[in-house]
Parts: C-alpha cells; structure tokens; sequence
C-alpha cells in the first residue's frame, strides 16, 4: 500500500535541547524515501522512529549550517554499513560542495553504495520520476540555501455517470486509460482531471520570491517559524521566519496542511506558535510539529 507521509526527527533551531533534536524529516511518498536536512543525530531518530537506511532514496540539504547538515556524516556511514541496494541521490548547494566533502568522508569506512552528488546551482527541476518532480528554489539567508519542493503529475479520475453513458465497462475502462480514446470516445468525455499532490519543504530564510514560489497550492508545507512575531526584527537579522509570517504565506498560497517547526530554544511554549499562525488568518490544518511525530500528507481532493 502506499504512503505519503512525514516523519519528524528533530525540530530543533541551532541546538539541540532536552526534548527537540537538531532538523531531520523523512518524508514518505508511495515507495521512497527523501531526507531533508539531516542534523546532528538524526541517524539514532531514525532508528527511534522506525526507519532504516534502506528506506531512503534522496537526500535533500537546504544549507550547509551544522544544525541542518552535522548528521550527514553518521547517515552516509549508516547507508553504507547496511548496503543499500539501490542509488541514492544526495542534493545540496553547489556552493558548500567542500562541505559536503568533509562531511562525507569525515572518518574511515569502506563505500559500498553508489551516493550520486547532484549538487543544486539554480532554481528549476532537480530529478523527474513517474511518481515526482523534484523542483528547488533559492530562498534568502546568510549563507547559500535552497527549498525543496515535490510535485506529482496531474491525473484522471474516471467518472462511472459518463462511462455508462457511452456504454463503456469492464476491460474496456482501463483501454480507455490507456490509449487516450475508444470507438471516437475520449478520455477527457468520460474523466475529469486528478490534480497531482504538492509537498514543500522551507527552512532557514527570510521572507521573499522562493518561499511564495515553493508554498503556491502545497497540500503541504513544512516550514521554518523559528521565531514568534515579537521577534520578527530577529528574524530579518538571522534570515528566519516568524510564526505569523509563515501562517500568512500558507495563506496566501492556499496551503492545505501547515507544518511549523525549527523552533528556537528561547521559547518554551508551542502552543504560542499555533495561536499566532491562528491569528495570522490561516484556516486550514495545521500542525506544530515535535520529534518524532507522523504527519500524513492529506488526501487527494
């Protein structure tokens, strides 16, 4: 059966505390696995979460901050020692390729598995398979760093009124699909179009064109709101977001399901980040997210 879904490994901005670890999230969609930003002990989330080595097939850095990065190292290593049969895609910016160096061959160990590097340079698509597009853009922080966003391909969904209407059943209905038209019957007389799933993956930035671009119609956004609206002047300073202003974007780009994380250790009440994306004017479902949660990614509409 498939499954889409995001498992969080750590919510923590900049250090980890006594109940948030540094970033990680691994999002399931049907048969893959895509790990975004694996901080510094995500490799023992993984195994606290129930996910293996095996389970992944992309690796997604935004930026080479260790709070986003540190945990590549023991994650490489762990792909290795368990001999992942397949290729796994590692994507990250060009910009901190020495980084990605260090971290990959920080300590000895033998390579067993083909890590294929396909740094990031500029917005646009990154890998395109029959589930996804892969697509990044270039959001705004001190140091180089890019968002992630997946797109599934537009679909059909077959409407039983219209094929019975032109007599057509059976065998007949997956013919149909499959070549397009049947007996001077099209697809599009008898179906209607099955808009494909969008998830997005923000974090550290400030507001600008890449975060509207990545959160435009997301069933999902996982978003950074590193810090409540108070400390909004913080957050230009640092390139982060603020609650509100993460609600407002999901808003704004009709966002069904907002997950705010990368929270930072000044703040000890999350409850204040859901009242201040609440008082933002965003209404669809929202999470707050902790460690080691699931978040299903909502169903088609």
């Amino acid at each position: 059966m498939s499954v889409r879904e995001l498992v969080v490994l750590g919510t923590a901005s900049q250090v980890p505390t006594r109940h948030r670890n540094h970033n990680g999230y691994l999002l399931r969609w049907d048969g893959e696995g895509i790990l975004f930003d694996p901080g510094e002990g995500t490799q023992r989330q993984m195994l606290r979460a129930g996910a293996a080595a095996h389970d992944l097939n992309r690796i997604c850095v935004t930026h080479f901050h260790g709070d986003h990065s540190l945990g590549l190292a023991g994650v490489i290593q762990r792909i290795n020692l368990d001999r992942v049969p397949h290729e796994i895609s590692a994507h990250y910016p060009r910009s901190g390729q020495r980084f990605f160096n260090r971290l990959r061959y920080a300590t000895a160990y033998r390579e067993t598995v083909q890590l294929v590097e396909a740094p990031v340079s500029a917005d646009g698509p990154l890998a395109v398979t029959p589930s996804y597009t892969l697509e990044a853009r270039k959001l705004s922080h001190p140091v180089e760093s890019y968002g992630y966003r997946i797109i599934e391909p537009d679909g059909f969904r077959m409407l039983p009124d219209r094929l019975a209407a032109h007599g057509i059943k059976g065998p007949d209905v997956g013919r149909i699909q499959r070549e397009g038209s049947l007996g001077g019957v099209r697809l599009g007389d008898v179906s209607e179009v099955r808009r494909g799933q969008r998830f997005a993956f923000v974090m550290d930035t400030r507001l600008c064109d890449g975060v509207h671009a990545l959160a435009e119609g997301c069933d999902m956004l996982v978003i950074e709101s590193t810090f409540l609206d108070e400390d909004e002047q913080l957050a230009v300073d640092h390139g982060h977001l603020t609650a509100g202003q993460a609600a407002r974007v999901a808003r704004d780009a009709g966002v069904r399901h907002l997950v705010l994380t990368h929270f930072s250790q000044r703040y000890l009440e999350p409850d204040d980040f859901e009242r201040q994306a609440r008082a933002a004017g965003y209404e669809g479902e929202l999470t707050v997210a902790h460690d080691l949660m699931r978040v299903p990614v909502p169903k088609r509409r």
